[in-house]
């Protein structure tokens, strides 16, 4: 599981590089947001998922058809 959450942060980095030059034209503004950008982002999912986890929500799949 580790490879796939590797790949996804290069994935995160590279999106938000291209994003940030398209914007800027920079490489250098591309790639500073590249980097801080993914920080900022497990900060809100961090504190995301202490609100998710006080609403009592569990985020379990609920089924589409209601059983019998």
């Amino acid at each position: 599981m580790m490879i796939k959450t590797a790949t996804f942060a290069l994935v995160h980095f590279a999106v938000a590089f291209a994003v940030a030059y398209i914007i800027s034209g920079s490489f250098l503004l591309g790639g500073a947001i590249a980097l801080i950008e993914p920080a900022f982002n497990t900060l809100a999912y961090h504190l995301h998922e202490r609100v998710w986890t006080r609403t009592g929500q569990t985020g379990a799949a609920r089924p589409l058809v209601p059983s019998t």
